[in-house]
């Protein structure tokens, strides 16, 4: 009954669907996560494989941004289809035990990667090349690092903007220089 309630809300208010569940860890689950060795140079070869993107989603237990994002932004069907198309999500615990093996060959706790790669904020993605140089952390070799939680449209953003390259192709257009010509185009009706 209370699923019927909530499709039924759902559907009249225009809300996105509530895609996540807790897990055992306290973090939220989705489809479009990936459960790993967290090996990240095999999470990386096989997001190349599959033509995706390597994107390391860091969150704890109790966090009311990871919670945000998790009910309000990734589950609309734009996000989440774009999400599950391109990319190739390891979900991290920042205060987690799992042992973790980082590109440059270290093995390590979850939570001792965190502190290593300089993350106190979840959540927190950290988006990696089609390459990662020997000796590359994951936070040096990140092409993009998204700290905290946004609006679907600067979400939405971020992941085109990485998944389109653009932080190679064009110096004079920063993400957020993009994020504001998308913006305008927003409002203008347009989406080209």
């Amino acid at each position: 009954m209370k699923r019927i309630l909530l499709v039924l809300v759902t559907v009249l208010f225009g809300l996105p669907a509530v895609a996540a569940e807790l897990g055992d860890d306290g973090l939220h689950k989705t489809d479009w996560m990936r459960d790993t060795f967290k090996d990240l140079r095999e999470d990386l070869a096989e997001a190349n494989a599959e033509g995706k993107r390597l994107a390391l989603f860091v969150e704890q237990r109790g966090c009311i941004y990871c919670t945000k994002m998790h009910n309000e932004v990734y589950p609309r069907e734009e996000i989440s289809d774009y999400i599950r198309d391109n990319f190739f999500v390891v979900q991290l615990n920042l205060h987690g035990d799992t042992e973790i093996t980082d590109f440059d060959g270290e093995v390590l706790s979850e939570k001792a990667a965190a502190r290593k790669w300089g993350l106190l904020f979840t959540p927190s993605i950290l988006f990696l090349p089609d390459e990662v140089a020997e000796g590359k952390t994951a936070q040096t070799a990140a092409v993009a690092v998204m700290p905290g939680a946004f609006g679907a449209g600067t979400t939405l953003d971020m992941l085109t903007w990485v998944n389109e390259k653009r932080y190679a192709l064009d110096l004079e257009e920063d993400f957020q220089r993009y994020h504001a010509r998308r913006i305008q185009e927003r409002q203008n009706g347009s989406t080209d």
